[in-house]
């Protein structure tokens, strides 16, 4: 028997990794690191511990100076970047026990260079952080964490244009898909997305930039008003799509549209995925993007208030994540209870 943990499961710690010369940070590192220390200071501030990943502690720890570092450990290992989302273990529940999934992890499907970081998980189980009997190698099948969303309660919502793509599992179609992610996740109840892709958006749509799942059958989404805007006709359809999926119950779903940002472009002219959708759930705060856009941030956090009532908002700067096309969710993966050995948290 295995159980897909919702994002909102209880949690010990959030998995992040810091900016170096190495990642693709290196163009604006000291902006790139002072948007982290944003981050990072966010939540140790709320006591919320975050698992660091980094290449040099002594540096590291420069970095951070202000921040509460009892609520922060610090771990050297090599990585190509910072998206931990993708390339940190996805969490289940497997006979009762609770095990780090450690897919395989591929730059977005051949995209980007990866070799470093589809060893994180490996490394942090030689190294104990991950225990050997909560680990569980899942290599053999490319999975990133942003593509999937789960009720905890057996659906899953995904997109297809990223998990069917060619360039993770050779072009699975949906059933052959239904079948692997039922078998490694435990989920019956598979939606895919079939529009919806943001401009600038390297991950061949994710799900956690365009729609997420949220206790009482509500999904929240990315919406369009703007009917001069590039993006308004595919979120259209996505919007459309939405309204016809049905819960592992048969209902239909409680929707939640989220407003889209104005339109942010990098200095080439390119548009940059920027998406509210792209937010962190902890067991009582709900981390969200904000742009500088203060009538659109506003509403954004109004309105998740509406589906995580019990929760606080609280938005986090996020104007450098989105120059690298990620943002708040995409650079967090969280840990739940009792997932990585205790003995780090130890000061």
């Amino acid at each position: 028997m295995i159980s897909f943990l919702p994002e909102w499961a209880a949690q010990e710690a959030i998995l992040m990794a810091m900016p170096t010369e190495e990642t693709d940070w290196a163009y604006i590192l000291p902006e790139a690191r002072a948007q982290y220390y944003r981050i990072i200071k966010t939540f140790s501030d709320e006591k919320i511990h975050v698992v660091l990943l980094c290449h040099d502690k002594t540096e590291t720890e420069s970095v951070l100076s202000g921040c509460n570092m009892n609520y922060i450990t610090l771990i050297e290992t090599d990585y190509n970047d910072t998206w931990t989302r993708d390339y940190g273990p996805i969490s289940v529940i497997k006979d009762e026990r609770l095990r780090a999934l450690d897919f395989g992890f591929n730059g977005w499907g051949l995209k980007f260079a990866s070799d470093k970081d589809n060893l994180v998980n490996l490394n942090l189980k030689k190294s104990l952080i991950i225990p050997p009997l909560v680990y569980s190698n899942e290599r053999s099948f490319t999975l990133e964490g942003g593509s999937v969303e789960t009720d905890g309660e057996g659906t899953l919502l995904t997109t297809s244009r990223c998990l069917c793509s060619p360039n993770r599992n050779g072009g699975l179609s949906k059933k052959e898909l239904h079948d692997v992610l039922e078998r490694r996740l435990g989920v019956s109840h598979i939606l895919f997305l079939d529009y919806g892709a943001l401009e600038g958006d390297d991950t061949d749509s994710h799900i956690d930039t365009l729609a997420r799942l949220a206790p009482g059958n509500t999904i929240i989404f990315t919406g369009c008003r703007n009917t001069e805007d590039s993006q308004f006709e595919e979120l259209l359809k996505m919007r459309a799509q939405l309204t016809m999926f049905r819960t592992i119950d048969g209902n239909a779903f409680n929707l939640v549209e989220l407003p889209l940002p104005e339109a942010i472009f990098d200095e080439n002219g390119q548009r940059l995925p920027a998406t509210y959708s792209n937010y962190l759930i902890t067991d009582k705060i709900i981390f969200m993007p904000t742009y500088n856009q203060p009538d659109n941030d506003y509403l954004a956090m109004q309105t998740l208030k509406i589906a995580f009532p019990s929760h606080r908002v609280v938005g986090i700067d996020c104007t450098t994540l989105i120059k690298q096309h990620g943002s708040l969710h995409c650079a967090t993966m969280q840990i739940p209870q009792n997932l990585f050995n205790s003995a780090i948290y130890d000061k």
